[in-house]
C-alpha cells in the first residue's frame, strides 16, 4: 500500500485556536491520520505530521495551507526560527511503497494548486527543485519574509507556482520531497559526554578534526581544521548528558535510513564503546519511524543468528526492540511507534477474529464477499507456504536445500502480507462502487458525473481481484518450489498451499468476471478479460502438476 507522509512547518505556535483549525482541516480528510502536532512558543512555529493514502495527503495538506493562508498574518508574525511564510515548509516524505520522484511529482502537484487557487507563491526544494540552488532551502529562504518584497522585483527569484508578486498577509511557501528522518539516541554506562562527544565526532558525516600524535589540530595552509571524514553518511550526531537518566547518550539523527539504518550505526557504536571501556545499554527512537526500518533490522539480527527471516513481521520487529534495546527507557509499542501501524484503520477486515468474519460472512451485509474470501486464500497460501519453509531450515536431512528453504520463507510471507492487504482494498472498493451508484442524477451534468465516477470505481473493483489473482499464480510459482524441497512430512501443507492458491486465483476470476459486465470501456474490458483469462489457465495448469507431484508422494 502506498503511504506518504507530510511534514508542513507553519509560523504560528501560541494562538491555540490557529493551531486547532489547522488540524481539523486535516482531521476533515478521509484517509489521512494527524500523527502529532508540535508547538513551540519560543519559535512561534509549529510542526504538523500526517500521514495516509498519497492523494488524501495532498489534499490534506492544501487545506491545511489555505486555512493557515486565512488565519496567519506574517506582518504581524515575530519568532526565533527561520521562515518566509505563514505555511513556511511542506515537504513530502515516501513511507511504504513509494518513490521519492512520486512524492516530488506530487509536490508539484501541491505547488501549482497552492500557487493557482491561493495565490501565494511557492518554491519548490530538495527533490522537488527546479534549480540546483533551490535543493537546499537556506538558499531558498535565504533573506525569510522580509526579504520577499525584494525577491518579487528580480526575475531571478521568479517561483516555481504562484504570482510573481510579494504576497504581505501568507509571505511565500516552500515545497518539496525529502527521505524519512530518524531521531534515534544511543544509551552509554557513563555520565561522560566527552566519552559519548568522542564516539559521535567518529560516526557523524562531517567527521571531526585531524590532531597530530601530540593531540595538536592539524590545520591546512590557509589555516583551515583539517577533517576526518566520519565513519556513516547522511549521519549527524552529538554527544550529550540527560539528566532525566543519569547518563550520557549520543544524540543522531539518521536522513536517509536506507542508505545509513539506525541498527549498523548501533553495531559500530558498540564496537566502538567497547574499546573505550563503555557498554551501550540500549538505545532510544524519538517519535515514529516507517516499517521497513525495524523490519530491516530484524532481518539483519535474525541472519546473525543464522535464524530463518521467514517470519510474521511483528516476530521480526519484536527481534529489532529486543536487539536494539528500543525498551530500555520506556515501552516500545509498535502500534504507536511504527507509522503504518500507527495510522491503520480501526475498522479492517483483516484485523478481526475468524469467528467474527465468518460470522459478518453470513449476514446479509454487501459486503466482505467472494472478493475478500478469495484474497484471505491467498493469504493463507503464502502462509502455509512460509511454515513448510520453516519447517524445513535446520533439518536434519535437508542440508541441501537450506539456502532454498530460507529464501522461499520470506517470499511465503510476503504474498501472505499483500493478499492480507487486499482483503480489506477488495471490500472498499466495492463500497466506493455503491456510493458512486448513490450519486445524483437529475441534470446532464449530474448523469455525466455519475457515470464517469461508476466506471472508475467499477474499474476499482476490477482491479482489487485481479491483483489477487496475481497474487495466487505467485502463491502457486511458490507452493510447487516448496512441494519439491520442503520437510516430507509437511508434504501434505504445500499441497494444500497450491489448493487454497487455486481457489484463491478462481474466486478472485470470478469477481473479475461479474464486475466487467458493468465496464463501458472496451479497451479495458477486451485487455482485463484477456489478462484474467490467461491467468486463470496459467494457474490451472500449475495446480494440476503440483497435485499430481504431492499425490504421488504421499
Amino acid at each position: 500500500m502506498k503511504l506518504m507522509e507530510c511534514v508542513p512547518n507553519f509560523s504560528e505556535g501560541k494562538d491555540q485556536a490557529v493551531l486547532d483549525a489547522i488540524a481539523a482541516s486535516i482531521k476533515g480528510v478521509k484517509n489521512v491520520v494527524l500523527l502529532d502536532v508540535d508547538p513551540g512558543a519560543d519559535t512561534n512555529r509549529t510542526v504538523f505530521t500526517m500521514a495516509g493514502e498519497p492523494e488524501a495527503v495532498v489534499e490534506a495538506a492544501f487545506q491545511a495551507i489555505k486555512t493557515a493562508s486565512e488565519l496567519i498574518d506574517m506582518r504581524k508574525h515575530h519568532g526565533a526560527h527561520p521562515r518566509m511564510g505563514a505555511t513556511d515548509v511542506c515537504p513530502f516524505i515516501p513511507i511504504s511503497d513509494m518513490t521519492m520522484d512520486e512524492c516530488a511529482e506530487y509536490a508539484r502537484i501541491l505547488g501549482k494548486r497552492v500557487g493557482e487557487e491561493l495565490q501565494i507563491p511557492v518554491y519548490l526544494y530538495e527533490h522537488a527543485a527546479s534549480k540546483p540552488e533551490w535543493q537546499n532551502l537556506a538558499n531558498v529562504r535565504s533573506g525569510e519574509y522580509e526579504a520577499l518584497a525584494e525577491k518579487a522585483k528580480d526575475p531571478y527569484w521568479k517561483p516555481d507556482f504562484g504570482p510573481h508578486t510579494f504576497n504581505a498577509k501568507s509571505g511565500a511557501t516552500a515545497i518539496s520531497a525529502r527521505e524519512f528522518l530518524i531521531a534515534y539516541n544511543i544509551n552509554l554506562n557513563t555520565r561522560d559526554k566527552k566519552k559519548a562527544h568522542d564516539i559521535a565526532l567518529t560516526i557523524r558525516e562531517s567527521g571531526k578534526p585531524a590532531r597530530d600524535e601530540n593531540g595538536k589540530l592539524l590545520k591546512d595552509k590557509d589555516g583551515n581544521k583539517i577533517m576526518v571524514p566520519g565513519l556513516f553518511s547522511n549521519c549527524k550526531a552529538v554527544g550529550w548528558y540527560i539528566d532525566g537518566y543519569d547518563r550520557a547518550q549520543i544524540s543522531i539523527n539518521l536522513t536517509n535510513y536506507r542508505i545509513t539504518p539506525p541498527h549498523l550505526v548501533l553495531d559500530k557504536v558498540r564496537e566502538l564503546a567497547f574499546e573505550m571501556g563503555i557498554q551501550v545499554t540500549g538505545s532510544e527512537l524519538v517519535g515514529l519511524l516507517p516499517k521497513a526500518a525495524l523490519v530491516e533490522a530484524g532481518k539483519y539480527y535474525l541472519s546473525k543468528m543464522n535464524e530463518s527471516t521467514g517470519l510474521p513481521e511483528k516476530m521480526i520487529m519484536d527481534t529489532a526492540i529486543q536487539s536494539m534495546g528500543l525498551a530500555e527507557l520506556a515501552p516500545f509499542d509498535i502500534d504507536k511507534k511504527v507509522i503504518e501501524y500507527a495510522i491503520a484503520r480501526n475498522d479492517s477486515l483483516a484485523d478481526m477474529k475468524v469467528t467474527a468474519f465468518c460470522d459478518l460472512l453470513s449476514t446479509d451485509a454487501p459486503a466482505p464477499g467472494g472478493g475478500s474470501v478469495a484474497a484471505l486464500c491467498a493469504a493463507m497460501s503464502g502462509a502455509l507456504s512460509a511454515m513448510v519453509s520453516n519447517l524445513t531450515i535446520d533439518k536434519k536431512g535437508y542440508e541441501k536445500v537450506q539456502a532454498d528453504a530460507r529464501r522461499l520463507a520470506p517470499m511465503g510471507q510476503s504474498i501472505k502480507e499483500r493478499a492480507i492487504h487486499c482483503i480489506d482494498v477488495d471490500t472498499d472498493a466495492f463500497y466506493a462502487m455503491m456510493d458512486a451508484m448513490k450519486l445524483p442524477k437529475k441534470t446532464e451534468e449530474e448523469i455525466a458525473i455519475r457515470a464517469e465516477q461508476i466506471e472508475k470505481c467499477t474499474q476499482g473493483a476490477i482491479n482489487a481481484p485481479l491483483e489477487t489473482l496475481r497474487l495466487s499464480y505467485e502463491a502457486l510459482l511458490l507452493a510447487k518450489e516448496v512441494a519439491a524441497i520442503g520437510n516430507i512430512n509437511a508434504l501434505s501443507d504445500a499441497g494444500v498451499a497450491a489448493l487454497t492458491a487455486l481457489a484463491a486465483a478462481k474466486a478472485a476470476c470470478y469477481n473479475i468476471l461479474i464486475n466487467l459486465a458493468g465496464i463501458t470501456n472496451e479497451d479495458y474490458r477486451s485487455n482485463t478479460l484477456s489478462d484474467a483469462k490467461g491467468m486463470i489457465a496459467k494457474c490451472n495448469a500449475l495446480a494440476d502438476e503440483i497435485e499430481q507431484d504431492v499425490s504421488s508422494r504421499l
